[in-house]
């Protein structure tokens, strides 16, 4: 069948590209409107110094094949690199320390290191290796990502150590993340193997027995060029600074497809699903920030090996910090300590609050303490998401179902407030999202041609 039809993609992040992209590829007129002067979205650079940095994203995921397999796709995964060091520490009242090797979402599959690890105290060590003899929850009631953690491992282990990694991927409260809409596999360890340390360990044997390659991966160059090569295949289908201020904007569109945060989609479909308005305001957001800091000559060796630490909620301004110029080494670095510092999330919104200069001193001054770098930056810049991250708090997946269910026909979402925050994630929810616009369209053109 010959496909016909335009279709109107509201915002061009990787969602929304992508999305057209896969629209364009099956043979539909497309058209993406992004309000902002560039595409990108939350995919975007600033400088510091003379240093262009990721303001987003550094990378994704390899090991989720839909970024990787694009990236084929459109010529440049030949280009992908990964990270120049590995291992990541712990803030601790005592300074830094390294997890654990073998621990993957933070957690040892060796016995012995939950035993020995100093990053969590003697009772907290005794009570997180009772999850080798603590049963299976089988009630099937759906669990926060909090509650799963605290009932295998304790709340030391919960707050102090994985925490500050899991729940800092969604700059969220691990109290109120759903544990089946954030970290499933999580949950599948417990079911598989009764145990969260039982199932670390069967991870890591499957890992020995394959060739897993690295967790992360980008384009050299950064990650805004899958941006770019998106952009540059959809041509003049992609019209920058062109706001929607309503969806009968869009009325000569056979489908619309909302590429936007969810309250954004609220706004666009109240007119016309007041319900559907209130299902996708459900979905919370939170407000984040990055702090760059750029120290002097020769400061690159002062850096621990790795690639940064995170921090537990309320031990420092930060909620993590990448050391990049050790993550991802580049000449222009030079011999120079490039840092980035995370700020913000769920509970502490509040330091967005305060100004540039402040958030750049209180960085700089708590990164000082437990690493040996001056505390005072040669350059800095900071970037705030405001309302930037969706929450997939409990509830998130029926929530999904219901926004989608009562979605005026034509019109379809996609994005981090759905399927997944990471950039692989978007870029399988905008395949499903374009498949289903041409089923759509597929089955309107045979209903038309069926009434004649």
């Amino acid at each position: 069948m010959r496909r016909t039809g335009r279709v109107a993609v509201v915002g061009g992040g990787v969602s929304g590209l992508t999305t057209a992209y896969r629209l364009a590829e099956a043979g539909l007129d497309v058209t993406v409107r992004e309000a902002s002067d560039r595409p990108g979205g939350k995919l975007a650079t600033t400088q510091v110094a003379e240093l262009q940095l990721e303001a987003g994203a550094d990378s994704f995921v390899a090991r989720k094949p839909w970024a990787v397999d694009l990236c084929r796709e459109l010529g440049i995964a030949g280009d992908l690199v990964s990270p120049g060091a590995n291992g990541a520490y712990l803030w601790t009242d005592r300074g830094l320390v390294a997890f654990p090797k073998d621990a993957p979402f933070g957690i040892p599959g060796d016995v012995g290191d939950v035993f020995r690890w100093p990053g969590l105290s003697g009772a907290g060590r005794r009570r997180a290796v009772q999850d080798l003899l603590r049963g299976k929850r089988k009630d099937g009631v759906e669990e926060t990502l909090g509650g799963l953690l605290r009932r295998r491992l304790g709340d030391e282990a919960t707050d102090m150590a994985i925490a500050p990694l899991l729940a800092g991927l969604y700059a969220g409260d691990v109290d109120r993340l759903s544990a089946s809409a954030t970290f499933p596999e999580l949950l599948a360890w417990e079911l598989s193997q009764g145990s969260l340390i039982r199932g670390s360990q069967a991870t890591m044997r499957a890992s020995r027995r394959g060739t897993p390659g690295p967790m992360f991966v980008k384009p050299r160059g950064g990650v805004g060029r899958l941006i770019d090569a998106l952009s540059a295949s959809l041509g003049d289908r992609v019209l920058t600074g062109t706001p929607v201020g309503s969806l009968v904007e869009l009325d000569d569109a056979d489908a619309t497809v909302l590429a936007v945060p969810a309250f954004e989609a609220a706004r666009l479909l109240r007119p016309l699903s007041p319900a559907t308005a209130d299902a996708s305001n459900g979905i919370a957001y939170a407000s984040t920030g990055v702090v760059f800091l750029v120290f002097g000559d020769g400061t690159q060796a002062m850096l621990p090996t790795g690639t940064g630490f995170v921090v537990p909620r309320g031990k420092a301004p930060m909620t993590a910090c990448t050391w990049i110029s050790s993550k991802w080494p580049d000449a222009a670095h030079g011999s120079r300590a490039v840092v980035r510092c995370y700020v913000g999330g769920v509970g502490d919104e509040d330091v967005l609050d305060a100004s540039d200069d402040q958030l750049v001193d209180a960085c700089a001054h708590h990164l000082a303490a437990v690493v040996d770098l001056p505390a005072v930056p040669e350059a800095s810049r900071v970037v705030r998401w405001i309302r930037a991250m969706p929450q997939y708090e409990l509830g998130h997946a029926e929530r999904v179902r219901t926004i989608r269910g009562a979605l005026p026909a034509g019109v379809f979402v996609v994005g981090s407030a759905y399927d997944g925050v990471g950039i692989p994630d978007c870029i399988r929810g905008a395949g499903r999202t374009a498949e289903q616009v041409v089923a759509y369209l597929e089955h309107r053109a045979l209903d038309k041609e069926t009434a004649r």
